[in-house]
């Protein structure tokens, strides 16, 4: 097999080019409405501030509610559930558009839409994970997110370049309008897969106490609590660099807006050149985890000593690009080494730590790079997640020496018996 067909490996499977298509329009459209709804919480309220609220509404529902999307994922069929969320969706998206095309000037419904959004994706998107992983053999599944990564970084440039062009021709609305479009192209898409080509995974029985047992699987599960715990900080102070770029660029570097730009589109760039090297690992094992994670770490550090905004972005591009890196292991490592029947709770658990991280770790920046500069901010992180991965990588040998001593003690039984 030649390095471009195993790069692309996932595509050869019919049910996925389809699922990879949907997918980078449904991100395009996605980042059409996040540029739309910014800007029309900023034309309303002239706030930052309540922009930043807009945000928080729709991550609460994932920290509330996400375990219980992943038990209704791990008992339900994936597709019913998946079809659904896209038509829920979409017609908040519609929703929105009727906001900007009435002239609305209240904030609130817009809260709303955000909030349902959120608690649309806490119960849909667990099913939406499982179904992701359906579309590909298992051992094709960490291509296929390491695709994913690539499409995503890719229609996020192609949604806020799109926003930017249409938005003064067909204004906020039409943004919305493309939007809730692109939510039936994805299902159009699974109407045309293969059914005889799904790899479905098994579900679990129904029971009560579905989410207590997602949750005592993931706390008795020791690789993957730690595994979580390093991800939870490369996620919080690793990874929030929209929070860092723009106090650089305001602060130090003295670029502005346009710097600000220009380290956004490299950033961007990154993570594209990210996902294509975790396509093209034959196996995403905990080893480059830990590496990536390191090295990302101390990338981190370092960004925060570079002197100018062209080295400061030449410092971004192996950042983001282990950042994706980082993010697909974690994702294909917890879902591959889970039961089958656990899956939905899983990647439930994964949303909430992102969430998680995000929301915590975005205020810390912030508040780090006011009292005390945005490079005494990336260096503190950086060095949080060096010492994240370390711990990490100690943690795990001792884990896997405890495991080969307890299968040591078990197989003289064994024998015996």
């Amino acid at each position: 097999m030649s390095p471009s067909s195993s790069t692309f490996r996932a595509l050869r499977h019919h049910n996925y080019r389809l699922w990879a298509g949907a997918d980078i329009v449904s991100v395009t459209g996605t980042w059409m409405q996040v540029l739309g709804v910014n800007w029309l919480v900023l034309t309303l309220t002239g706030s930052a501030t309540s922009v930043g609220l807009s945000l928080v509404m729709q991550a609460l529902p994932t920290l509330l509610f996400g375990m219980w999307g992943g038990a209704l994922a791990d008992r339900l069929p994936s597709r019913p559930v998946v079809v659904a969320a896209q038509l829920a969706q979409a017609g908040l998206a519609a929703v929105l558009a009727v906001i900007a095309f009435t002239d609305v000037r209240s904030v609130l419904p817009i809260y709303a839409v955000a909030l349902a959004g959120g608690l649309i994706s806490a119960l849909g998107g667990p099913a939406l994970g499982r179904f992701g992983a359906e579309v590909v053999p298992p051992a094709d599944l960490p291509n296929a997110m390491a695709l994913g990564s690539i499409m995503n970084s890719a229609g996020r440039i192609l949604g806020m370049s799109l926003a930017g062009v249409l938005l003064p021709f067909a204004g906020m609305g039409g943004l919305f309008v493309i939007n809730a479009a692109s939510f039936f192209v994805v299902i159009a898409a699974i109407a045309a897969m293969r059914r005889a080509e799904f790899h479905v995974l098994a579900s679990a029985a129904r029971q009560p106490g579905a989410v207590l047992d997602g949750l005592r699987y993931v706390l008795r599960t020791p690789w993957l609590l730690v595994v979580l715990a390093l991800w939870f900080v490369s996620g919080s102070v690793g990874r929030n660099y929209q929070v860092t770029m723009a106090a650089m660029s305001a602060g130090p570097l003295e670029s502005d807006a346009a710097g600000y730009g220009l380290l956004s589109t490299v950033f961007a760039v990154g993570t594209v050149l990210g996902g294509f090297l975790a396509a093209t690992r034959p196996h995403l094992t905990l080893r480059l985890l830990l590496i990536t994670a390191f090295a990302t770490g101390v990338a981190q550090a370092l960004s925060g000593l570079m002197p100018s905004l062209w080295t400061f972005a030449a410092m971004m591009l192996p950042i983001a690009a282990g950042a994706v890196a980082i993010d697909t292991t974690v994702n294909a490592r917890a879902q591959l080494d889970s039961p089958e029947e656990m899956r939905g709770r899983v990647i439930a658990a994964l949303s909430i730590v992102s969430a998680g991280a995000g929301a915590a770790g975005g205020p810390l920046l912030g508040w780090l790079s006011d009292t005390l500069g945005p490079r005494v901010a990336l260096e503190a992180g950086g060095v949080s997640c060096v010492a994240a991965a370390l711990i990490t990588a100690v943690a795990l040998t001792r884990l896997s020496g405890r495991t080969m001593r307890q299968a040591v003690r078990v197989r003289p039984s064994l024998e015996n018996a």
